[in-house]
């Protein structure tokens, strides 16, 4: 049993990375599906697949990498809030991440978001974790 799913999650698609993997394949939870879609549409993977075979079911990322230099899409990932220590930020105090040039997930009431999305949405939430 794992106690921190995301943190899992991060730590899968971190390692996948310094290991040159293109594919990472990480078992499914609503949340994880809902990172994923999200971290696909700011561009930081380039593809992603949920295969619901088998009871819970596992999310195939395709990793993103310039094509000529190989560097990683993603600098890095980092969980912010975490079970022993919840971290949630109002509408007015949103985190800006690397000035703007990264992005922050929140879980809010409407879904799982970007900081700049729940600002829109006027909603704050659960800071999940930090990407750049």
């Amino acid at each position: 049993m794992n106690t921190d799913p995301i943190a899992d999650y991060l730590t899968r698609v971190r390692n996948a990375i310094k290991a040159n993997h293109r594919v990472v394949e990480i078992p499914a939870s609503n949340i994880k599906k809902e990172i994923t879609k999200v971290l696909y549409h700011k561009g930081y993977i380039q593809s992603y697949r949920f295969d619901d075979s088998s009871v819970q079911g596992t999310i195939k990322i395709a990793l993103k990498y310039n094509p000529t230099t190989k560097v990683p899409a993603i600098t890095k990932l980092e969980r912010i809030s975490s079970p022993g220590l919840r971290t949630y930020a109002h509408v007015e105090n949103m985190p800006r991440v690397l000035s703007g040039l990264g992005i922050a997930i929140l879980s809010t009431s409407k879904g799982v978001m970007t900081e700049k999305e729940a600002k829109a949405q006027n909603v704050g939430g659960e800071v999940l974790c930090y990407v750049y």
